[in-house]
């Protein structure tokens, strides 16, 4: 009787508390009123929050009787905060539209903490390349936008090949920059390069691109080391529709590309992209010496292609989850720049599938990547090769085919081992899962990764011949936050990553930021590794020229060079945020960094003039590692050295006169502090440190002002870069200016004349304008030029590269949406 009493008690009182609290429900929109899935509402001052569903929805129950503040944030969209009264018992409406966001100060993104972040709460310098900004960029290279940010040293070696560094020590084979795409690392297996033309996404499905300047390596791992490079696509329940665009340009370059995206109903969504783009590079022909004999790049292929394609399809389980498949693939002939010369990439496919899922609380990633070419050769050592046979009564066919394997040495009448064929049929497996919640002020992020490398290179380029490399690492880490209403947030993270090779090492990160009205200031610090690439340690060309340091060296002599660790940085940074004034925005940072254990460029360990040759690799003869070696006057390899300090500056001002007006000017500002006293920094062990063998390959100073307008109709940009001259050494190449490098009165380096096996053409830098203009024909229909060096400078950017002179490139595109919501 008691238990039936009770319970009638507890049904009676249902209707009483649930008339003691109201809500708040409604509509996110865009400003055309299409619906935003995803979006977040959040009420701080209780913690209650929710993502809005399919349609756009969304509803926050039990609220006790009050007035709030409602906070609604989307990626790429302005914030709002709207106040509500809730009453008891009562249902508040509150619909709301967002705009795209229009300054810099209003963006929110993603890449930083791994979840939706206002960009000006970020510890971290951070530029953001927009949808709107892609958009309105009418050319097939999208990597041309990476010149206009700040921090950002930008370089262009052709037509297609554009490329980054951040804060210093560039190199021609530069893997200190991680890049993602969709939380995929988007870096070739072997080498550890960026993808580049490799990617297998298309510009038109890019949603925004977010580039983190210094070391992120406490959240995405091993080298995310000076920066980090995050590319999103767009999601098709925010961007369905179709877009056709045709594009044609100096150089003979014919690009199309399709995107269509489609939202089959609350649950399933689906999107699809295609592009195909060919041209000729800039006639350019590298020199290649043969003893003290220059020949010309033999047979060079100056034309180029590449297909990608791919597709997704998009499963929402639940209304704050969703289940994400992708596939995307991508095949390449180019020409791309090494530290031994240039490389004829022909028909390199790349193959990526993932399956994602993501909700409130919980993530989970995994994906397999392929790669493969049976074709691709290093031009430098096939011309050599093909020189030793042509010059010595072969026929042409013969010695341009033998040319691939050998190499002539007339002195002995055979031919040598000197493979210039590279194949590559490496894989990669990815996984990671992740947790975060807050509990008020008080957030946490925690997750694990595991990456499993299989490199193969059939024997061609690597030391695989018995089968596949296969290089594990695992990471685990954690972030906590503490946000105060004061405008005071402490962050403090720690990642503990193992690598089957290195064992366990600790990437710790704390920050501190201090919002004060429309501004914030932060103070951070992070510990970021480079891990030695496959190719690094198990490198293997050129017939045992060149090996890789995985297992260190011994010499004649008892000398022992040890085998390869991993680079480290330690980067402190303070910056500011927000804005002077209305129209007046600021985006400024000062860091130190303080590096050890270079990785070097490749160097002789060969000491043939006192009888000082390598014995062993490792525990194993260097003879069973490779024939005739223990003999050879030559064998490059790599090594650690090195204990330098960093410094910089890095400015960004945005002042817009209008909504459609804005100007910008970023000044960066590089320096280093150098010890030649110190032989830890005597890369190439002969006793003297110099200039070249701890190279920044960094323009100390650079500029850049530009003019944007962004009307209904007509739209565009006009932007002048300055980089102030500086040298570049980078293996064989060499860029620099006439110079005296251990003060004994010669100089080493003289400009426009050979130096070693390269032609030096002096320092790179120089002054060029860029100018494109858009114009929208209608609400689908849009037209645009760009112009890159609009007034044709005389300017070389890269080592191993021709000229970059002026470019022109049109397009035409066509945007519809067939099953758009009336």
């Amino acid at each position: 009787m008691k238990k039936l009493f009770f319970f009638l008690v507890l049904i009676s009182s249902l209707p009483v508390n649930a008339q003691s609290t109201g809500s708040v429900e409604g509509i996110i929109t865009d400003t055309n009123g299409v619906p935003l899935p995803g979006a977040t509402v959040y009420i701080k001052s209780i913690d209650k929050g929710t993502d809005t569903d399919f349609d756009g929805k969304f509803a926050i129950e039990n609220i006790e009787e009050g007035s709030y503040n409602v906070l609604v944030s989307f990626v790429g969209f302005e914030s709002v905060t709207k106040t509500v009264a809730i009453q008891k018992g009562k249902k508040t409406q509150l619909n709301i539209s967002l705009k795209e966001a229009s300054s810099v100060l209003d963006e929110v993104i993603l890449t930083a903490n791994k979840k939706p972040q206002k960009i000006t709460e970020v510890p971290a310098t951070v530029n953001v390349i927009s949808a709107k900004d892609i958009q309105d960029f009418p050319s097939f290279n999208i990597g041309e936008l990476a010149a206009r940010q700040k921090g950002v040293d930008f370089v262009r070696s052709g037509v297609l090949g554009t490329g980054i560094n951040i804060r210093g020590f560039n190199s021609a084979f530069n893997s200190k920059n991680l890049q993602m795409t969709d939380d995929r690392v988007s870096m070739l297996i072997a080498t550890g390069l960026p993808y580049g033309s490799f990617s297998t996404v298309t510009k038109d499905d890019v949603e925004r691109v977010e580039i983190l300047l210094g070391p992120n390596g406490t959240l995405y791992g091993p080298n995310a080391h000076n920066g980090l490079v995050s590319t999103i696509t767009k999601n098709p329940r925010t961007s369905e529709g179709t877009t056709i665009a045709i594009g044609a340009g100096s150089q003979n370059v014919v690009t199309g590309r399709l995107r269509h995206a489609q939202v089959l109903s609350d649950k399933f969504a689906y999107k699809i992209h295609l592009e195909s783009t060919q041209g000729t590079e800039f006639e350019y022909v590298d020199s290649v010496y043969v003893g003290t004999k220059a020949y010309g790049e033999k047979n060079l292929d100056r034309d180029f292609n590449a297909l990608k394609y791919g597709a997704s399809l998009y499963y929402k389980p639940t209304s704050s989850s969703e289940i994400t498949a992708y596939y995307g693939h991508s095949n390449n002939t180019n020409l791309a720049v090494t530290n031994a010369g240039r490389n004829q990439i022909k028909d390199w496919t790349l193959d990526i599938a993932q399956l994602k899922y993501v909700s409130k609380n919980f993530f989970a990633n995994a994906y397999y990547t392929w790669s493969k070419t049976d074709e691709t050769y290093a031009i430098n050592q096939r011309t050599q090769n093909y020189v030793s046979f042509v010059e010595n009564g072969f026929s042409e066919e013969e010695a341009w085919s033998r040319a691939l394997y050998e190499q002539w040495i007339p002195a002995y009448g055979i031919a040598v081992p000197r493979g210039a064929l590279f194949k590559d049929a490496s894989e990669r497996f990815n996984a990671e899962a992740q947790y975060n919640n807050n509990w008020g002020e008080f957030y946490v992020t925690a997750g694990a990764q595991y990456q499993l490398d299989m490199a193969d290179s059939k024997g061609t380029y690597l030391l695989d011949q018995d089968g596949s490399i296969d290089i594990a690492q695992k990471g685990v880490y954690g972030q906590f936050e503490y946000k105060l209403e004061s405008g005071w947030n402490f962050l403090a993270g720690i990642r503990a990553d193992n690598h089957d090779l290195y064992g366990t090492n600790f990437l710790p990160k704390a920050a501190v930021t201090k919002t004060i009205g429309e501004g914030t200031f932060r103070l951070t610090y992070g510990r970021g590794m480079a891990v030695p690439s496959i190719l690094n340690l198990q490198g293997n060309l050129f017939g045992g020229l060149v090996l890789g340091n995985g297992e260190g060296f011994t010499l004649t002599d008892g000398t022992k060079i040890d085998k390869l660790d991993v680079e480290t940085i330690n980067s402190f940074e303070f910056g500011y945020k927000g804005k002077l004034t209305d129209k007046f925005y600021i985006d400024a940072s000062a860091y130190y960094n303080m590096s050890e254990n270079f990785i070097s460029p490749l160097r002789n360990i060969v000491d043939a003039a006192n009888g000082n040759y390598v014995t062993h690799m490792g525990d194993k003869p260097i003879d069973e590692v490779s024939a005739g070696a223990s003999a050879s006057p030559l064998l490059l390899t790599y090594s650690n050295f090195g204990n330098v300090d960093t410094y910089g500056f890095d400015l960004g001002l945005n002042y817009y006169f209008t909504d459609a007006i804005r100007t910008s000017l970023n000044y960066s500002y590089f320096g280093r502090s150098l010890d030649k006293n110190d032989m830890n920094n005597d890369g190439n062990l002969d006793g003297v440190v110099l200039e070249s063998e701890l190279p920044i390959n960094t323009p100390e100073n650079k500029l850049s002002l530009g003019l944007h307008y962004g009307g209904k109709k007509f739209y565009g940009a006009l932007f002048g870069r300055w980089v102030q001259d500086y040298d570049f050494f980078s293996g064989i190449n060499v860029a620099a200016k006439t110079q005296d490098l251990d003060g004994d009165g010669v100089n080493e380096i003289v400009e426009n004349t050979r130096i070693g096996r390269t032609w030096n053409y002096g320092p790179l830098g120089g002054f060029t304008v860029d100018a494109n203009l858009g114009y929208n024909l209608n609400d689908n229909v849009s037209v645009g030029v760009n112009v890159t060096n609009l007034f044709d400078a005389s300017i070389r950017e890269f080592v191993a590269s021709p000229e970059v002179r002026r470019l022109v490139s049109f397009e035409l595109k066509y945007n519809f949406n067939a099953f758009k919501k009336k």
